[in-house]
């Protein structure tokens, strides 16, 4: 299982990493904005993408808006502190499959990510 991890904290970047870390998944990619995270993206092709939505250059609704024009099949995590319901919401409409708020557990991110997984 591919997967790529997007938030512009590198601190956040490795904790999702070392808390998903695990047999069967390979980490092609991060990206600090959602600029960069396109690039990455179209490079690497990966099915799975968590996704923070507050970050520079490009935010991350925008980011899933394209990245779901490149292939509509990638599984989007967003996870984010953004506690707007409406945000929420309009990441989901855009093509997200589910949304985990910032701060978050080793146990509440695994079973985010299983559910999008195994989706």
């Amino acid at each position: 299982m591919k997967i790529m991890i997007v938030d512009d904290s590198e601190i956040i970047r490795k904790a999702i990493r070392n808390m998903l870390a695990g047999e069967g998944r390979d980490f092609v990619g991060e990206a600090g904005d959602g600029v960069r995270a396109l690039e990455v993206f179209k490079d690497t092709k990966p099915e799975i993408v968590t996704m923070d939505i507050t970050m520079p250059d490009m935010d991350g609704l925008e980011c899933i808006r394209q990245m779901m024009a490149i292939n509509p099949t990638v599984k989007i995590l967003v996870v984010s502190a953004v506690s707007l319901e409406s945000v929420a919401l309009e990441a989901l409409e855009l093509g997200a499959r589910s949304f985990l708020r910032k701060p978050f557990s080793r146990d509440q991110l695994a079973a985010a990510f299983e559910k999008i997984a195994g989706a």
